[in-house]
């Protein structure tokens, strides 16, 4: 199995002075977890803010535009850090996705909220453009180029990845998240070819 070479994640909470529209993403996430996210509105996310309608309303105009929002909070999260010299382009990218589940790890309850709630709703349920331009990201991070029809195709491939662990991620009570870590090995092991991650194939 691939080693982790560093547990960052753990860090997202900790931002200072945090925007109106972080502000409103955090809310957004508190009342999924306590209600759920059907029936969460714009309204209640403000009040639970702390933000007058007409600030919320300029910081983010709808609920899939704030899981967006926490979809890029997250992205930087797993793109932040240093490579160890020499790693392969597997192992970056398994480092990459474990620093994103470890991000992810104290949203948990609201996001079985928001993905049970958003059945029947694609793009809630899955936002698949703004996943696969994450995935995207993490390719490049890997040292995997996502340009291009292959690249592109290989974003794709990487979500259906990511989202087939999440599953896994999603009840996994371990402390390390050990059960995420060796899915997450086993797929991307499988995947290898596919997604570029042979050196040769990286650089395509």
């Amino acid at each position: 199995m691939a080693k982790r070479a560093r547990k960052a994640g753990s860090k997202a909470a900790s931002r200072p002075a945090a925007s109106a529209a972080d502000r409103l993403v955090d809310a957004a996430l508190r009342l999924a977890e306590r209600q759920g996210w059907r029936r969460t509105g714009l309204a209640e996310i403000a009040a639970e803010a702390g933000l007058p309608l007409d600030e919320a309303y300029a910081a983010c105009r709808s609920k899939l535009g704030l899981l967006a929002r926490f979809h890029r909070r997250i992205d930087r999260v797993a793109l932040a850090g240093a490579d160890e010299a020499g790693e392969a382009p597997r192992d970056r990218l398994f480092d990459t996705l474990m620093r994103r589940f470890d991000a992810l790890a104290p949203y948990r309850a609201a996001l079985k909220s928001i993905l049970r709630d958003s059945f029947g709703d694609p793009a809630a349920l899955l936002g698949v453009p703004a996943l696969a331009c994450s995935m995207g990201w993490m390719l490049e991070r890997a040292g995997v180029s996502a340009a291009g029809w292959r690249g592109r195709m290989r974003a794709h491939l990487l979500a259906g990845l990511y989202v087939s662990v999440l599953r896994t991620f999603l009840e996994d009570d371990s402390a390390d998240l050990a059960k995420t870590m060796a899915v997450l090995d086993r797929r991307l092991r499988g995947a290898e070819a596919w997604l570029g991650l042979a050196p040769a194939a990286a650089s395509e």
